[in-house]
């Protein structure tokens, strides 16, 4: 058993993968050993998460997730008589609804014997002070929005102020989608430290969407049990050793055109349609150059009728950004060798220079109005869509109604299933797709998806998304690189980005060798923090 961290990739799978490794490992083993396993597990890190505890309230289900629970109070209940403790076990089991019609599972039913056998305690509710709770009511086998019994106990683990340990997936999140049912009374925000130990196998929507909230500090334990080799990850989490090592071991001749050139094409001018967008363009420059670019060009889309002399020139907190007009870099052959991160702030403007970048520019990161203006245009599709078979790079960074307006589908949709979403822009436009949002996902044509584990809320600010634009170009525009090294860097910055949310959380908003009043991460510091990745 161990605690899943950020700095370790993982394969993850879908309930029907792990099904099939279940039934696998079952076949070779004696009768109720894989739950026997599951439940000590269980057992275990319970005492491991609060050793003190002076009552454990264990919610069981109908299924094998509730046997799981069963065979975990059967052991507490033990360990507590024999070591002469004063710990008292609990247990709510609910056998179902009673229009059920499928019988229990077998496993689960030795398991109930087992424990009324051992003399744990049974209660028809629970109890009203406890330490600890396990969720071991639903697990991955619910598919529909629960009801009955199961819903209260659901409702009371949901709002405790106490810890809680679920068992697999906590009850009532889609184990595949990471979408979670909801329930009248919802107060996650407010609860108490969360837990999950998942097993056999790590699933998906642990990591994504509603997923990461609900699950809170995940855990593994593989049951002794290695993945067949006829069930492939759905999916793979992201890892990084080192997210904070700047780039090392460069050779002493290397020169500014040895990190690549990236173009910055948006930001909308306010004269043009009264809503200016300048800053959203600088900050992608800006986070390109602190991430290792080797130059950065600025093309404004600022309004005809401006004088020049009105014109935005530099940028006095980045004065080593080139601003160019944008016309100029349009024009140049810069275009069909740096990456061209276009669309930050580039409002209705940006839809005026999409075709001529479409067709030049060999490496392309759309973002914001640029994706905009493709949903809304089938000619730029068109355009999209051909890039692939020149041998083009673009990527994708939709945030989910981005997503759902290219997709022609509603952001419910999107949030439904962020998996599907992501390989279906992926798919549709022969692109990556960076889907945005909690658990990033990035996925690149005929591979399994990457989630990112990074991030918080407090990347949910203005002008962020801008900053991983920027990012992403840097990322992409060194020479020579071959496509797995781009993949790997495009992983990496994602992380990098989420990661440093996490660090700026932390630390309280500061470096240790900063001083800084303002606990809000802004765009502009998010960018100033960047650096590049190996």
């Amino acid at each position: 058993m161990r605690p899943i961290r950020p700095t370790r990739p993982e394969a993850l799978y879908s309930v029907a993968a792990t099904r099939s490794i279940e039934q696998l490992a079952a076949a070779n083993l004696p009768p109720h050993q894989l739950m026997s396993r599951a439940g000590l597990a269980v057992a275990q890190l319970a005492l491991a998460l609060e050793p003190h505890a002076g009552c454990i309230w264990i919610a069981c289900g109908p299924g094998n997730n509730g046997g799981d629970g069963l065979v975990a109070a059967t052991h507490l209940h033990q360990w507590a008589r024999a070591h002469g403790g004063s710990l008292r076990v609990v247990v709510t089991h609910w056998p179902g609804p009673p229009t059920q019609s499928r019988p229990q599972p077998p496993d689960a039913i030795d398991a109930l014997r087992k424990a009324r056998a051992a003399g744990v305690s049974f209660a028809a509710q629970p109890p009203k002070d406890f330490d600890l709770a396990i969720d071991a009511i639903f697990g991955i086998g619910l598919t529909r929005v629960p009801e009955g019994l199961g819903v209260q106990w659901l409702e009371r683990l949901r709002t405790a102020h106490q810890t809680v340990l679920c068992v697999d997936v906590p009850s009532g999140l889609d184990a595949d989608t990471g979408t979670f049912f909801s329930l009248p009374t919802e107060a996650l925000a407010t609860a108490g430290a969360r837990h999950t130990l998942s097993l056999l196998t790590l699933k998906t929507g642990l990591f994504t969407a509603s997923g990461r909230d609900a699950a809170g500090q995940v855990w593994f334990d593989n049951l002794q049990v290695s993945p067949s080799t006829h069930a492939q990850p759905t999916a793979r989490l992201i890892g990084w050793t080192d997210p904070g090592a700047l780039r090392s071991n460069q050779p002493h001749a290397n020169h500014k055109g040895s990190f690549g050139d990236v173009i910055v094409v948006g930001g909308q001018d306010l004269a043009a349609h009264g809503v200016g967008m300048t800053g959203a363009a600088v900050l992608a420059a800006r986070a390109a150059l602190h991430a290792g670019a080797g130059r950065v060009y600025v093309g404004l889309l600022e309004a005809h009728s401006q004088p020049v002399t009105n014109a935005v020139r530099w940028d006095p907190a980045s004065p080593e950004l080139m601003f160019r007009d944008v016309n100029i870099l349009l024009d140049s052959p810069l275009l069909g060798t740096a990456a061209v991160v276009c669309g930050c702030g580039g409002g209705t403007a940006i839809a005026n220079v999409l075709p001529h970048i479409l067709s030049r520019a060999h490496t392309l990161v759309l973002d914001a109005d640029a994706l905009n203006a493709i949903a809304d245009d089938s000619t730029l599709q068109t355009l999209l869509i051909q890039r692939a078979a020149r041998g083009w790079l673009t990527v994708l960074t939709p945030h989910p109604l981005e997503a759902a307006r290219l997709l022609a589908c509603s952001t419910a949709d999107v949030m439904s299933d962020r998996l599907r979403a992501a390989q279906a822009l992926s798919e549709r436009f022969a692109s990556v797709c960076v889907l945005k949002g909690s658990g990033t996902v990035i996925s690149i044509p005929g591979q399994p998806p990457l989630i990112n584990p990074t991030g918080n809320a407090a990347l949910a600010t203005a002008g962020t998304g801008d900053v991983l634009s920027g990012m992403l170009g840097s990322a992409l525009a060194q020479p020579g690189s071959t496509s797995e090294q781009r993949q790997r860097r495009l992983a990496q910055t994602v992380f990098q980005h989420g990661w440093l949310a996490d660090e700026w959380h932390q630390h309280g908003g500061t470096r240790r060798h900063e001083v800084d009043d303002t606990p809000t991460l802004t765009a502009s510091r998010l960018a100033n923090r960047v650096h590049p990745v190996p």
